[in-house]
């Protein structure tokens, strides 16, 4: 089954929090870890590298597009956590045939705190994430404060090479960058959009991040993008504190202000 109201599916269960849980994604399984319910994953994928030991405790089911369907059934989980967007939507659905499945859908750093607070209801410890959302909400204000009367950066954000490839405005990391006073030079379009070289250089970004995931840049195309964009400034920078949208949102927040200040 697909579950749609996480409340409704725990009263269903009269409250009791599953014991078996399978997470298709590498931020929501930190999240469940960090809530305290690691005992009860029995499944995660092979990019789920936080905690990490993890992938010791917990059976590996492939990747977050490429699921081991049969290895799954065999776990028997009584709750599959998923992302709309890194998991394929025929091997979500095919799961939830036999097994209950939520969905989440983060666009944003609000729909992320959001899948928190809905994770928190399906692990049965909605309070233990009012102090997370608490916290993260605060370090974002915080964040805020400190390029309220900065300069917005223009910024060019790299996740991809051959082709080279950004962020549009409909995806989380855009908000993030929106946060950090970074102007995604790439807002006018949608999705993970691809660009020439001749369309680095009519952009003119003054910054260029080159992301560590999931393409993981070096010191080496530093100098590559330098001959593409002399003028930028080019910096490499950890892509989990961009695009991770778990727990990691509270240390992302001290990451990007530090990042931030040293542009100042």
């Amino acid at each position: 089954m697909m579950i749609t109201d996480p409340e409704h599916w725990m009263r269903e269960r009269n409250y009791v929090a599953p014991k078996r849980i399978i997470s298709l994604v590498p931020s929501q399984t930190e999240l469940i870890c960090d809530l305290g319910a690691a005992d009860a994953l029995v499944g995660v994928t092979k990019f789920c590298v936080h905690p990490p030991d993890i992938r010791k405790k917990a059976g590996v089911i492939g990747g977050t597009k490429n699921l081991r369907m049969e290895v799954m059934r065999k776990l028997a989980p009584d709750l599959i956590i998923a992302n709309l967007e890194e998991n394929v939507k025929e091997q979500v659905e095919a799961l939830a045939e036999d097994f209950p499945v939520w969905v989440s859908d983060v666009r944003d750093v609000d729909g992320a705190l959001e899948m928190i607070r809905c994770v928190g209801i399906l692990l049965g410890s909605p309070l233990g994430t009012a102090g997370l959302i608490a916290d993260i909400t605060a370090a974002f204000d915080r964040l805020e404060l400190l390029v309220r009367d900065s300069k917005d950066i223009s910024t060019l954000y790299c996740i991809w090479k051959s082709p080279w490839m950004s962020v549009g405005a409909d995806t989380f990391i855009h908000d993030v960058m929106q946060r950090a006073g970074l102007q995604n030079v790439c807002g006018d379009r949608l999705r993970y959009p691809e660009l020439s070289e001749a369309d680095i250089r009519r952009l003119r970004p003054e910054l260029i991040l080159l992301s560590s995931e999931p393409y993981p840049f070096t010191g080496k195309l530093v100098s590559e993008m330098a001959e593409i964009a002399p003028w930028a400034n080019i910096q490499l920078v950890d892509g989990e504190y961009f695009s991770w949208y778990g727990s990691r949102l509270k240390g992302a927040v001290n990451y990007l202000h530090n990042f931030r200040k040293s542009l100042l």
